[in-house]
């Protein structure tokens, strides 16, 4: 299986820091948030990862290299002169992706998911992975029934940006700007999407306050793993 770290947008609300580096190299803890993905990739057995690159994508690639520190080998996937968006990113990169399902995960989140379990999940079409709704998303974005995700229902969960989704998933689009939420709630809608809750530690650092939890979050985690 291979995986996709979804790297390329502007990162607007994290400005003035993204004005001089892209998104994915924001700290957190000792290192890029993009590096704790690769590491964790790495640990779950993923050889091949695929990364798309936007604004300041260069200074991106001259960062991570191609993936020699994690013992994987990193495909890069431009999207210049705009990013994509999700949906827009994932198309661009299917030839880079192959045949089976992949791995995708939002590269301005931080989470301690095991990544490894994900290796052995079936999936004909998009399994999601939802977590509990944080503040800023309390209304959620789609509900669990039993494996089956719908898009609506009794109780509402927050989607991690964590995700397995088949090649067919995509089967009639065009290379441009587009989400990929429109294509899941379709698919929902036919039936044909799972999911799982994780309840563990995750948070994205889509703002400033959010980028501050998430740094105080990751360190409690690295402080009660050293216990």
């Amino acid at each position: 299986m291979r995986a996709m770290i979804l790297a390329a947008g502007r990162g607007e609300r994290l400005r003035p820091l993204t004005d001089r580096i892209p998104k994915p190299l924001v700290e957190v803890g000792d290192k890029p948030l993009i590096e704790h993905h690769l590491e964790n990739l790495a640990a779950a057995g993923f050889r091949n990862v695929v990364i798309n690159q936007g604004h300041l994508g260069d200074l991106l690639r001259d960062t991570l290299g191609e993936g020699e520190r994690w013992n994987i080998k990193i495909h890069w996937s431009e999207e210049q002169p705009e990013a994509l968006e999700t949906g827009g990113g994932i198309f661009r990169a299917l030839p880079l992706l192959g045949s089976s399902p992949f791995l995708i995960i939002n590269g301005d989140i931080w989470t301690n998911f095991p990544l490894v379990r994900l290796r052995a999940a079936k999936c004909d079409w998009a399994h999601l992975v939802l977590v509990p709704n944080p503040a800023h998303n309390s209304s959620g974005d789609f509900a669990l029934q039993g494996a089956r995700i719908r898009n609506q229902g009794t109780e509402q969960f927050t989607f991690s940006g964590i995700s397995i989704y088949h090649p067919r998933l995509f089967d009639g689009c065009i290379d441009g700007k587009f989400s990929v939420v429109p294509i899941l709630r379709r698919a929902i809608e036919e039936h044909v999407v799972t999911g799982e809750l994780f309840s563990g530690a995750w948070g994205d650092t889509g703002t400033q306050e959010r980028l501050k939890k998430v740094r105080v979050m990751a360190a409690q985690t690295a402080s009660e793993l050293m216990r």
